[in-house]
């Protein structure tokens, strides 16, 4: 695509020379220019990409798009916003894909990808090629790209979209986290439908304050971006999202609104209910238990039901969906002790995997959790309290520590544990933890090992470690059933 023609297209401020340079690709990092590309430049957080720019070049760059002229010999386009041009350019370059599908958004501090994989799972049942981009990686096609961010940086994300039209691809499911709204990574989509789950605390390291990190969330509902909102009426952004969104439709289970769930029955082999889905009356059935995926699925069956979903292939594909990975999901038993590994890393959320497991607990409910290094040390003590308030007894560990001192961090957590119990304890090393806690099982209790869900890393001092909580406690079992000549169902 010649370069004229991307500065014509995103309204770019100037052009200096080469409008008739051919760009073969778009890049914003030094280090995976391409010959041909466009570069890029934009401030970071801590590096600035105009800096990098004869880099690039060096490394094949034909042109650059930057916020100020750089003394540099190759074409230069001005932008007002390098971050914003990156999304606007990329889209151009790979011929506006996001205008040849449609599009859900799903934002909510919990229960994105859950509700994500619920909704793929209906247009799956339905025969709908679907798409779907998450923190679980991206599917389509029968092609599985694994996860680097929630919500793609814009480049990648918009190669992506092309490739699921060739593909055939009809609708995207797509989760949006605070931050990609924050950096305008999905500026210029305009969503068929935009799913508002919840809104508790998590991120403040970076957005300071719940009123700042709300506000991120709720441009995803602006006018001009979604069409439709879906929105969670028994939180109470989501109410206040109606008067911002242009069209809106509810769920609830505790205030008035146009779906509902009644009769519901939980267990730990999942729960079921009667949905009321806009007067018309199903039953559902779910293989995930928890109050919580009551809620995912309702916003699933909504939106699907917007979409042109019959009810009754909707419960279908609810019932088809046998786990979302890392999501409540069990992991094995050990003593007739039940096992379960979530991706809780929030108060709220490890409030509510607690809740829905107590139900089912027929001695002791163990909780196993850390928190993030380098991020929001705010919820760490809020976390130590929702654990020793709903768990019997909780063990205290390390979950990507990355450049603080775990301990550091598991003292911060503390504080919050003894304000209500002391019946906690400190195991730095996560499977270590994990293996006390194994050992202290006995018949009627659960383990919930909560925070990394289905990570296949622990992240410490810039370095992504092999580590599964999975893989830890099969080969803990494994060893245990050996050891004692026994054997684990």
């Amino acid at each position: 695509m010649l370069l004229g023609k991307l500065a014509e297209e995103i309204g770019a401020k100037s052009l200096t020379g080469g409008k008739n340079t051919e760009i073969g690709g778009i890049s914003a990092d030094s280090k995976h220019v391409m010959r041909g590309d466009l570069f890029v430049c934009f401030g970071g957080e801590e590096n600035d990409g105009h800096e990098f720019a004869a880099e690039a070049v060096a490394a094949g760059a034909v042109a650059l798009a930057a916020e100020r002229k750089l003394p540099i010999d190759v074409p230069q386009m001005i932008v007002e916003d390098g971050r914003k041009a990156m999304g606007l350019l990329a889209a151009a370059f790979y011929g506006h894909p996001e205008k040849k599908l449609k599009i859900v958004g799903i934002t909510g501090t919990n229960g994105k990808t859950t509700t994500a994989h619920m909704l793929a799972a209906i247009f799956k049942e339905a025969g709908v090629a679907c798409g779907n981009i998450g923190t679980l990686g991206i599917f389509y096609a029968n092609k599985e790209i694994s996860p680097e961010l929630t919500t793609p940086d814009p480049i990648f994300l918009y190669k992506v979209f092309a490739d699921m039209a060739e593909c055939g691809v009809e609708w995207v499911v797509m989760e949006v986290s605070a931050h990609a709204l924050y950096y305008g990574k999905v500026d210029g989509i305009v969503f068929d439908y935009c799913i508002f789950t919840n809104l508790t605390e998590d991120h403040l390291d970076f957005f300071k304050t719940m009123q700042a990190y709300g506000a991120a969330k709720r441009k995803l509902f602006e006018k001009g971006r979604c069409k439709c909102a879906i929105l969670n009426f028994d939180d109470e952004e989501g109410r206040a999202l109606a008067a911002v969104a242009p069209k809106s439709v509810s769920y609830a289970l505790e205030n008035p609104s146009d779906v509902f769930a009644v009769d519901i029955a939980e267990g730990f082999g999942g729960c079921r209910y009667i949905i009321n889905l806009f007067d018309e009356l199903y039953e559902i059935r779910l293989h995930m238990t928890g109050r919580h995926n009551v809620y995912n699925s309702m916003a699933a069956a909504e939106c699907a039901k917007l979409a042109g979903i019959p009810v009754p292939v909707i419960a279908d594909g609810l019932a088809s969906l046998e786990k979302v990975s890392g999501r409540l999901e069990r992991a094995g038993s050990f003593r007739g002790a039940d096992i379960f590994v979530d991706f809780a890393h929030t108060p709220d959320g490890l409030e509510k995997s607690l809740r829905a497991l107590r139900p089912h607990c027929k001695g002791r409910l163990i909780c196993l959790f850390g928190c993030g290094g380098n991020r929001d040390a705010l919820k760490r003590p809020l976390m130590g309290e929702a654990s020793a308030r709903f768990a019997d007894f909780t063990v205290l560990t390390s979950d990507n520590p990355r450049y603080e001192d775990p301990f550091d961090i598991i003292l911060q957590i503390e504080e919050g544990v003894k304000k209500y119990t002391d019946d906690y304890i400190i195991v730095v090393d996560r499977e270590s933890a994990i293996e006390y806690a194994v050992d202290k099982l006995e018949k009627g209790d659960v383990l919930l090992v909560a925070g990394k869900g289905g990570e296949n890393y622990q992240e410490i001092m810039g370095v992504k470690h092999i580590y599964s909580d999975f893989s830890a406690i099969r080969g803990i079992l494994k060893f245990k059933s050996a050891e004692k000549g026994g054997k684990n169902a």
